[in-house]
């Protein structure tokens, strides 16, 4: 994150940054012939035949297990960056809130197998990957499949990982090897 003078110059760089980054990311794709949207629920839900629900409470969940959406799929790419421009209001009111450190509310995630998708809170999913948030607070619910067929489930794109996030974790690594 850069210093800027005020929030809102802050927020509207950290908007067009995401917004280049999914750009970036769907020309990438389209070279590698990779799929740039979310996955979307209702059709893992029925090729799993995953009909049983259990509400499961409040939980902090990694951001990196969130693996789609339940109807959004059009306005976030697969990493949850922003691809339309119609987003922007609300995803630079998520970030302020985030900057600021205010509460946001949980989101309301639905379980399958080992991943989430978002059924509510897409823009504070996506707010907190872009700023490197590891967890979220959320309601789930899991939708439970006969037998073990979750095999079949989508995985975050490797690429979805920032730049500084790897980073960063290489860096904890060497930091917790030097003060042994």
């Amino acid at each position: 994150m850069i210093g800027y003078i005020n929030i809102e110059e802050q927020v509207d760089a950290d908007f067009s940054r995401a917004r280049r980054r999914a750009l970036v990311r769907r020309a990438g794709n389209y070279i590698r012939n990779a799929p740039e949207e979310l996955p979307a629920f209702e059709d893992i839900r029925k090729s799993l035949g995953a009909f049983n629900q259990v509400p499961l409470g409040t939980h902090t969940v990694e951001v990196e297990k969130i693996v789609g959406t339940v109807g959004r799929g059009h306005d976030f790419d697969a990493c949850f960056l922003p691809v339309r421009s119609s987003v922007a209001n609300r995803w630079e009111r998520v970030d302020r809130a985030f900057q600021q450190g205010e509460d946001l509310p949980p989101v309301s995630l639905f379980k399958i197998g080992e991943v989430y998708f978002v059924d509510d809170g897409n823009h504070r999913v996506s707010v907190a990957r872009y700023q490197g948030a590891e967890t979220i607070d959320a309601e789930v619910v899991e939708f439970r499949a006969p037998g073990s067929r979750t095999a079949s489930l989508p995985v975050v794109p490797s690429t979805c990982s920032g730049w500084l996030v790897r980073i960063g974790g290489r860096l904890k690594s060497a930091l917790s090897v030097r003060s042994d």
